[in-house]
């Protein structure tokens, strides 16, 4: 081996010894701030969200992100982990530099006029800049931090292997699957983490809400962006939250409410791809227009979830509990084990729309009712698209804006107002031209099937080799009356047919005898007496039962 070889094994080596000494340092770091805070039990929302503050910039990200999902933990670890503090500590202006230049290839001073140096927000996974382009452009610059994913894959990787520690008792009592959760954070935290995914959001984005006069999002500059610097359209207006300024400059907060309403509602019904952080920070009142900020985490839903939730909305208004409970069985997956108790079902939906049974629709929370009817289908171990769950604090965070702007606007109202009436106005005509083609060639293709079906059963007929196989769901409840007679028929049916059987036996001079009666007329009479026993023990536990 050459010198230059043995050197370089060398490096390698002092590497990955490096390396390996960092993971060492950095999960005993974890490990001692998980006793700290006695991780291994009693683990409270409260508990958890200074776990993760504790931990890092990694894992507050996590939280951010977790505190999305109430499909994967309960709502009120969700509400905790919402309160994460965002900003931390900003890079060096030179490691910006070097991100910048190393990304795009260039100069920093080759790309921009000027660029401040002190940024206008640090959060976990990148910064912000306010920056000039050539052509005299203001823009924001968002730059990802060095060795961002690095780390974060690093720490995800010694999270597993303390994850043994952390178990986070869920609302049902069971306990969260840690793993999992790491799981779907860091699938997530990656798509964060690639800036082109954000500017294909923005874009997308854009071109849904052309036509809308009133809502818009930064404009992307594609040319200088990658994967770990965004630049975009630098937005110079009004916070929704600064209601003060909101009226000073002319603006009616009722008018802003109602706008901000629809468009959230037209994202999803009309859409089916929503901001999913839709809190004050992310919209800006700019020349009249609502502007979204911030594309970094969208929502999808597909067309047969957006029909469906449009439906059950509509259900809601007429408190229709049977629309509402086959559109939960539609959209959701039972992962439970047997069969879903459908009675059962209906019972606990009707409970839940009962509770509004007596509010005008003006006075009904729409999260608040999603959030009911989602935790009805954790319940019964239904579960949700992933879309869902971001749908359902999307609603929840823009319903609480809209209410501090306005409390006269009613986002149920709205939204059956779309659904039912305008919804109609602004129906996709290609889009739905489209679904119509692709669901009459499917039919088409399955009604060619139909004569060769057709034979197959005559001929399988006329073998007597036809089987009918029916389910009659909701009957549970029936099979187990229907089960219990029959027992009961056969165990009373069992005992007379044993006494009248010992009787006959007895009546003989059968050896052996048993105090100068047949030992098998004893064994019968004793047998009959049993099951009589046990028959009348169940029916009178039952007649008990039925009383009280």
């Amino acid at each position: 081996m050459s010198t230059t070889d043995t050197a370089g094994v060398k490096a390698m080596s002092e590497a990955v010894s490096t390396d390996s000494i960092n993971n060492r340092k950095r999960f005993r770091e974890i490990i001692s701030i998980l006793r700290r805070h006695n991780a291994a039990r009693n683990f409270s929302p409260e508990k958890l969200r200074a776990v993760l503050e504790d931990l890092g910039p990694t894992f507050i990200k996590l939280g951010q992100i977790i505190s999305l999902r109430s499909d994967i933990i309960p709502e009120n670890y969700c509400a905790e982990l919402a309160k994460l503090r965002t900003e931390v500590a900003p890079m060096d202006f030179e490691d910006v530099r070097s991100v910048i230049e190393g990304s795009c290839g260039s100069r920093l001073e080759e790309l921009f006029t000027s660029f401040a140096e002190t940024p206008i927000g640090s959060a976990s996974i990148a910064q912000v800049h306010l920056a000039k382009l050539k052509d005299g452009s203001r823009v924001v610059v968002k730059v990802q931090r060095i060795g961002i994913h690095d780390t974060m894959s690093r720490d995800i990787a010694l999270l597993r292997r303390a994850s043994g520690l952390l178990k986070i008792a869920g609302g049902t009592g069971g306990v969260i699957d840690f793993n999992m959760v790491i799981n779907e954070l860091w699938n997530t935290a990656q798509e964060e983490m690639n800036f082109l995914v954000e500017a294909r959001n923005a874009e997308e984005f854009y071109e849904l809400n052309r036509d809308v006069v009133f809502a818009s999002c930064p404009r992307i500059y594609t040319n200088f962006t990658t994967e770990k610097v965004l630049v975009m359209e630098n937005i110079e207006g009004i916070s929704i939250s600064d209601k003060e300024q909101l009226v000073e400059n002319g603006y009616d907060l009722e008018e802003i409410g109602r706008k901000l309403a629809d468009n959230y509602m037209k994202q999803i019904i009309d859409d089916g791809f929503f901001h999913a952080d839709p809190h004050p920070g992310n919209i800006i009142i700019r020349e009249g227009k609502i502007v979204w900020i911030d594309m970094g985490m969208m929502g999808r839903l597909p067309l047969r979830d957006q029909r469906l939730l449009g439906t059950a909305i509509e259900a809601v208004a007429r408190h229709d509990i049977g629309t509402i409970k086959d559109v939960v069985l539609t959209i959701g997956v039972f992962r439970g084990k047997g069969k879903i108790n459908h009675i059962r079902l209906y019972a606990d939906i009707d409970d839940i729309m009962s509770k509004y049974g007596t509010l005008d629709l003006s006075e009904m929370n729409l999260s608040a009712v999603i959030s009911d009817v989602l935790g009805i289908a954790k319940e019964h171990e239904i579960s949700m698209p992933r879309g869902f769950s971001m749908l359902a604090r999307g609603i929840a965070t823009i319903e609480g804006v809209v209410a501090d702007l306005s409390p006269a606007v009613n986002l149920i109202e709205i939204t059956a107002a779309r659904v039912s009436g305008n919804y109609l106005h602004n129906i996709d005509v290609k889009k739905e031209m489209t679904e119509i083609s692709r669901k009459t060639l499917e039919s088409g293709r399955k009604s060619l099937d139909i004569p060769a079906l057709a034979s197959d059963l005559l001929k399988m007929s006329i073998k007597g080799q036809t089987k009918i196989n029916m389910e009659i769901q909701g009957s549970e409840d029936m099979n187990r009356i229907i089960n219990r007679t029959v027992d009961r028929l056969v165990t009373g049916l069992l005992a007379a047919a044993l006494l009248i059987g010992s009787s006959i036996v007895c009546t003989t001079d059968m050896e052996p005898k048993l105090l100068g009666i047949p030992a098998l007329g004893v064994l019968g009479y004793t047998a009959a007496v049993i099951l009589s026993v046990r028959l009348l023990i169940d029916m009178i536990a039952n007649l008990l039962k039925r009383r009280f």
